[in-house]
């Protein structure tokens, strides 16, 4: 049996256990970062118009991934806190009903994707009559796999707040490799193609975008299927068999609920609002569009490590209030948020000295090389309030907390960036800029009032008011 790491070994200094969380997550996020990148450049080489299809798509396929990560974050945050109570069978009980939930949303969301949103979204979105049948086809290809990306999100986040955050990683450079190959062999046609000097011909099935769907659906197939097989196949006190009991239980899909509804909420209100920033961008033309794009694969190079401190801060906390060491999780929450801002000075120093480079790799095209390196550069001055936005987010996460990350982020877009970047756009005529200046107004505004939330402690007691609140099973 695989020795798990113990989170609430006091002899273990605290920033030893964040690094030990936090690394594969990193890891793995720059891992997918590059391999966005390199989808990136594939598409790219194709055309402007095939940049923009993807572009179209975007934001809403991160709304979809925000009902994926809310229920994940309902179950994960269950199971941690189980753990650290000591809990081992009921922690059991609950990855059994994340199963079903996989089942139910994965299906869920792809008839709603195959059926209702690709064939219409990117006309609702006003994407431009040569963009129009990529996007439909991109997003119809993407949805076909969301059952399977529906298990990679739920298994990679369990497996996490039981501590390990290895194995994700694993599954993830997996991911990676798959990917990576079948765009070679889908996104192109057969052609000639010269390595160290050799000339051989290389095979490909020529479908463009939907290949660069096809190939990511392919990975995520695999990797969601493997992920879930570990839950069962591991050996460990956490393992679960087929045989065991699956009929829903309430309680346990409600408490999932209570704590996955407004993650989801904070995500829609975000993406929501990147619909309708690309809305406007779309009317300001196909080099708007495709610099937009790739400054956005550009800027998540800079904040993606963040997201390996947050994860680390929603284990630690969820755990050490299960335990019932309040300080404990608060002195470990704030150290994450040290370590992650100090992660955030560097990527984002780097992100305005090589701005343009960077949107360099991607487009061939004077115009959008010159306006992603210049939003790029807007953009960093705003990524040390985010990164104290995404560790805070993590912390309140763990300890339950969930509604006031969406009050941040419901805040930081209706209240900031899209009321600016439309003042801006339409009054000013600033184009593209309005949109990340907008942005970087937000980002500000949710780092201020994360880190208020976070000093007044009040995230500490969330967990027992709301299961004082919640109705007694003999009621």
């Amino acid at each position: 049996m695989k020795k798990q790491l113990n989170l609430l070994d006091t002899s273990v200094p605290s920033w030893k256990l964040i690094v030990l969380l936090a690394w594969p997550t990193i890891v793995e996020q720059i891992l997918q970062t590059a391999v966005n990148y390199v989808d990136t450049a594939m598409v790219g080489s194709i055309g402007t118009d095939a940049t923009a299809a993807i572009g179209v798509c975007t934001s809403t396929i991160w709304l979809i991934m925000g009902v994926m990560n809310a229920a994940a974050i309902g179950y994960s945050v269950m199971v941690a806190r189980r753990i650290g109570e000591g809990r081992t069978e009921d922690a059991r009980a609950i990855l059994r009903q994340s199963v079903l939930a996989i089942g139910v949303i994965g299906a869920a969301l792809t008839v709603a994707v195959e059926l209702v949103i690709a064939p219409n979204l990117p006309r609702w979105m006003g994407a431009e009559p040569d963009v129009l049948p990529q996007a439909v086809a991109y997003f119809r290809v993407i949805g076909a796999g969301y059952l399977f990306n529906t298990s990679l999100v739920m298994c990679s986040n369990m497996l996490r707040c039981m501590g390990d955050t290895r194995t994700p990683l694993k599954f993830n450079l997996m991911t990676n490799a798959i990917n990576v190959a079948g765009n070679f062999l889908l996104i192109y046609p057969t052609r000639p193609l010269t390595v160290f000097g050799v000339t051989f011909t290389m095979p490909g099935a020529g479908w463009g975008v939907a290949g660069a769907a096809a190939a990511t659906m392919l990975a995520t197939a695999v990797s969601g299927v493997c992920l879930l097989l570990v839950l069962f196949r591991r050996k460990w006190p956490l393992q679960i068999h087929l045989k065991e009991d699956y009929r829903p239980q309430g309680e346990i899909i409600r408490q999932a609920f209570r704590l996955g509804m407004p993650s989801f909420l904070e995500r829609a209100t975000i993406s929501i609002g990147q619909i309708c920033t690309t809305a406007m961008i779309s009317g300001l033309g196909t080099v708007s569009l495709a610099a937009h794009q790739l400054a956005n694969a550009g800027e998540s190079l800079c904040y993606m490590p963040i997201f390996g401190f947050s994860v680390a801060a929603t284990t630690l906390v969820a755990q050490n209030l299960g335990a019932g060491d309040k300080e404990r999780a608060f002195h470990q929450g704030k150290l994450c948020i040290y370590m992650g801002v100090c992660v955030m000075v560097c990527t984002s120093c780097l992100l305005f000295l090589l701005a343009e480079p960077i949107i360099d790799l991607f487009s061939d095209d004077l115009n959008v090389i010159t306006l992603g390196g210049q939003v790029l550069r807007i953009e960093a001055f705003a990524e040390l309030f985010f990164a104290g936005a995404s560790v805070v987010g993590g912390i309140l996460r763990g300890a339950g907390d969930t509604r006031w990350p969406f009050y941040i982020s419901l805040a930081g877009m209706w209240l900031i960036r899209v009321p600016l970047a439309f003042v801006l756009i339409r009054f000013f005529h600033w184009g593209l800029t309005a949109i990340w200046v907008g942005m970087a107004a937000d980002l500000a505004l949710r780092g201020v009032i994360s880190m208020w939330r976070f000093y007044k402690r009040k995230w500490l007691q969330v967990w027992e008011q709301r299961e004082a609140a919640a109705p007694s099973p003999s009621a």
